[in-house]
């Protein structure tokens, strides 16, 4: 299942609308989806080399739009739906204790969040409902996100078919690291 499952990611990273994919997969996970881009990113770049610059810079400017949109549910429609996404996210009952360090430590937290595991969409909502400057969130996301996004895209660019042999031939070790991730970043927000 999981051969299948990588099989179709790499065929729509061929596919003649996959930027449109990868954009729709980067604005959606910045406001409220799970799934990280990163898993339409990473066959993309290996599968159209050339095109790993481009890749990535789709993914940035899709994934600051949507961390906006996030921002926008946190700061006009919060009670609506920003509290229950957080709720859902388990991230209700601490999150009135972080918005007092929120603004103070912002642009940081910003930062932090959108280079690392740790779910984006729960620090673009926050920026919303503490009312973190828009600009500074803005910065933060871009440089951040795009960090990210150029960096992987990078790798990718430089080291691609070892790393794309490396992946085939470790699909299950190289998938059960991503999902430790995913759940890690999750995980985080319990304990934080």
């Amino acid at each position: 299942m999981l051969q299948r499952l990588y099989d179709w990611t790499f065929k729509l990273a061929v596919h003649r609308h996959a930027l449109w994919a990868l954009a729709a997969v980067s604005f959606i996970e910045s406001s409220f989806f799970p799934i990280p881009p990163d898993i339409l990113l990473i066959p993309m770049v290996l599968a159209a080399r050339n095109r790993a610059w481009l890749i990535a810079g789709v993914g940035t400017v899709a994934s600051v739009l949507g961390g906006m949109a996030g921002y926008g549910i946190g700061y006009f429609l919060f009670e609506e739906v920003g509290r229950p996404l957080l709720e859902f996210y388990h991230y209700g009952e601490k999150f009135e204790e972080f918005r007092g360090y929120y603004n103070e430590w912002g642009a940081w937290i910003v930062a932090g969040a959108g280079v690392t595991p740790f779910p984006y969409k729960v620090i673009t909502i926050a920026s919303g409902v503490t009312a973190l400057d828009p600009w500074t969130f803005t910065i933060a996301s871009v440089l951040s996100r795009g960090a990210r996004f150029f960096i992987e895209a990078a790798l990718l660019w430089y080291f691609g078919p070892p790393i794309r042999n490396f992946v085939e031939n470790n699909l299950v070790k190289v998938a059960t690291v991503f999902f430790i991730l995913l759940l890690g970043g999750f995980a985080l927000i319990r304990f934080l």
